[in-house]
């Protein structure tokens, strides 16, 4: 009956950016994005409500964990 939303697959630069999950200590929001490993500057791609958001990221760009920071 309910058919399972596909996910877009997309690229990132592997040798500028890293993936993490951005936590915050007070009041547990998570945001998934890439961190330049030049300049430390952090972008935002999704806000993380549950495990499923957090399994969509790591489909959308074939990865398979990524590093918290906070």
């Amino acid at each position: 009956m309910f058919l399972r939303k596909s996910i877009e697959k997309r690229t990132y630069d592997k040798d500028n950016l890293q993936p993490v999950l951005k936590c915050s200590i007070c009041n547990g929001e998570q945001v998934a994005g890439f961190k330049n490993r030049q300049t430390g500057k952090f972008e935002e791609v999704m806000y993380i409500r549950d495990t499923k958001d957090l399994a969509e990221f790591l489909e959308m760009y074939d990865l398979s964990s990524v590093e918290k920071v906070y």
